[in-house]
């Protein structure tokens, strides 16, 4: 399909597929839950949050580079670690290595299932918008994409899952064990840049500000803005979820992290002009330099913040889940607890947020 083929490609393929799988085949079995709550015990002492240096994860970055989440835990020490990817998040709550975390819908679909309810509750949404495939020019339709070479940031993530239901509603084959008429090889989203940039693969499905780096930087182009895939727009990118055995045991603590995600998603709205930068500082103690303002201008621009979770929109990106074979069709009855965050947004004199019949609020 393309003038570009070479052993060393398929190689360096290989090895980043291989080592992308090696988290999420963890994470997808790890479904043995966490012990059972022993009831609530006061708040924590420390609490572990996970979150991605994206500009899809910015009510995160907002809470840390600010103060808003440890100014709300008092004396709860915040300890943070940084994903690249949904499963790998859901990986670490499973072993009891973080508390809480900010991830795509999908992971968070997969862990209450194989876990079968037990591991992980959604507790407030964050983000919608800002995931696009973004491919090499001369690919102007799905039918051109066969034979092709595609990225994602994980297998079982949020955009992978997008992707290959896309796909495959096109007619186009694919497998999570490799092959069909597109390969998708789940790579880290740095590694993705430099591999469309080196030629050795044909384009990704992408969540901001990556896939603005593609296209600013790499000179990709949109072929599927997912939001075109969505009634209104509108679609859910990001949001927090708890152990439920943390949840149970520090309730205070989770109302907390809550209370500064409404602060942090109420002062992205409130200081538009000074929200990229603020993001931008945080990505760039991350990956180790800012972002252009190109990149960044471009990547705000696609995205909006809400702590409403969509979740009427689970039970689509279920089907979606199934559909790329990354998900098994169960019920997600339960999947949301509400009630601290509707507590909190009642306090603040805003409106409550619907678990659309699929959990407490």
């Amino acid at each position: 399909m393309r003038p570009f083929s070479s052993s060393s490609r398929s190689r360096s393929l290989r090895a980043v597929t291989a080592l992308a799988m090696i988290p999420l085949l963890a994470a997808l079995a790890a479904c043995s839950p966490a012990s059972a709550s022993k009831g609530d015990s006061g708040p924590a002492d420390a609490l572990r949050l996970g979150y991605f240096a994206n500009v899809t994860h910015a009510p995160a970055l907002v809470g840390v580079s600010k103060g808003l989440f440890a100014k709300e835990l008092g004396k709860t020490k915040l300890k943070t670690q940084v994903f690249n990817a949904g499963p790998a998040a859901i990986e670490a709550l499973n072993a009891n290595a973080i508390d809480a975390a900010f991830l795509g819908p999908s992971p968070a679909i997969n862990g209450f299932i194989k876990s079968h309810g037990e591991s992980l509750q959604i507790i407030s949404g964050s983000t919608s918008g800002g995931a696009q495939l973004v491919v090499r020019p001369g690919i102007k339709t799905a039918a051109d994409l066969k034979g092709a070479e595609l990225a994602t940031p994980q297998l079982g993530g949020t955009q992978d899952v997008a992707l290959r239901s896309w796909l495959t509603s096109k007619g186009l084959k694919n497998s999570i064990s490799g092959g069909g008429d597109v390969t998708i090889t789940p790579t880290d989203n740095a590694q993705t840049l430099q591999l469309f940039q080196d030629g050795k693969i044909d384009g990704a499905w992408l969540p901001e500000p990556w896939a603005s780096r593609l296209v600013v930087d790499a000179n990709a182009k949109v072929l599927v803005d997912e939001k075109d895939l969505w009634a209104g727009g509108k679609f859910l990118t990001t949001n927090l979820i708890v152990s439920k055995k943390f949840l149970g045991e520090h309730p205070a603590t989770v109302e907390a992290l809550l209370r500064g995600t409404v602060d942090s998603v109420d002062w992205l709205k409130a200081n538009p002009k000074d929200a990229p930068g603020v993001v931008n500082a945080e990505i760039a103690k991350t990956a180790g330099k800012p972002l252009s303002d190109a990149v960044l201008a471009r990547a705000f621009t696609n995205i909006s913040f809400s702590v409403d979770p969509l979740a009427g929109t689970l039970d689509k990106l279920l089907a979606a889940g199934v559909t790329a074979g990354t998900t098994e069709k169960a019920s997600l009855d339960g999947i949301y607890d509400l009630r601290l965050l509707n507590k909190v947004l009642k306090e603040k004199g805003q409106p409550a947020v619907s678990s659309a019949g699929l959990g407490q609020e």
